[in-house]
């Protein structure tokens, strides 16, 4: 297990590596600023895909980074 530390940097250097230096700052402070539920916005994050495809994504994802 990772400690809470390493989580936040993996974080930002996930967003950075997306985004860029500047455009993950605003995200963050997009997220602090604006009230966000979480598990609303998971709850709807795959509506237009079928348990089939998330798996095959997430499979294709593994094979990637392995």
């Amino acid at each position: 297990m990772i400690t809470d530390t390493e989580i936040k940097i993996k974080g930002f250097e996930a967003l950075v590596n997306t985004f860029g230096q500047v455009n993950a700052e605003r995200f963050i402070s997009l997220i602090m600023r604006e009230p966000f539920d979480y598990t609303k916005w998971q709850r709807n994050l795959w509506d237009d895909k079928t348990i089939a495809q998330i798996s095959q994504a997430a499979s294709e994802l593994r094979r990637k980074t392995e």
